[in-house]
């Protein structure tokens, strides 16, 4: 059973710096991202990444901003998100697919098979 468990979490002032877990449990790897869900609207994907290295994926709205990596011995994900804004105030999703495959697509898409409970992130101007 994949259980995906986030934390890092927290309110920061714009401009500051957070960087997001995502522990998993049960995953034998293939491609992870994260995503986010403001209030009142869908939730979208902010970086996909597969665990066995490559090239992650950023949303437009990221880049240059945040870094997502993965440590294949503590298999977690991370997320380094640096000069926040209030438009980056969601909660945010890890989520994991089991398969090394459409890992940017699954950006767009959502396409993911296990999901974690979220973590708020909250910014303020």
């Amino acid at each position: 059973q994949v259980q995906l468990v986030e934390s890092g979490g927290g309110s920061v002032q714009a401009g500051g710096s957070l960087r997001l877990s995502c522990s998993a449990s049960g995953y034998s790897g293939g491609c992870m991202g994260w995503f986010r869900q403001a209030p009142g609207k869908e939730r979208e994907g902010v970086a996909t990444i597969y665990t066995n290295g490559g090239s992650p994926y950023y949303a437009d709205s990221v880049k240059g901003r945040f870094a997502i990596s993965h440590d294949r011995a503590k298999n977690t994900l991370y997320l380094r998100m640096n000069d926040l804004k209030p438009e980056d105030t969601a909660i945010y999703y890890c989520g994991a697919r089991p398969s090394y495959d459409i890992c940017l697509a699954s950006l767009w898409s959502g396409t993911i098979d296990y999901w974690g409970q979220g973590t708020q992130v909250t910014v303020s101007s």
